[in-house]
């Protein structure tokens, strides 16, 4: 069975963050930190800054799209800062 992920990274150039979900981490990371996603590229150096797994690929698609809807709000902080 595969685990699928969500994953948080924040951008060392501009402070911002960047969600996505996957089910590798580290390639992700990689293929962010490399330019090579469109949306990011510009936005490079990336750091990880929190995972979450899941069992299934639309669990971790609706905490995705959960986490997106919390972007800058204080429980994306809360999140992010683990309080």
């Amino acid at each position: 069975m595969m685990s699928y992920f969500v994953y948080i990274l924040k951008s060392l150039k501009d402070n911002k963050y960047y969600i996505g979900s996957t089910s590798d981490v580290s390639s992700r990371l990689i293929y962010h930190n490399k330019g090579l996603q469109r949306s990011t590229k510009h936005r490079i150096p990336f750091v990880l800054v929190l995972f979450e797994e899941f069992s299934d690929k639309a669990s971790a698609l609706k905490r995705e799209k959960q986490i997106k809807s919390w972007k800058g709000g204080i429980a994306f902080h809360q999140l992010i800062t683990g309080m």
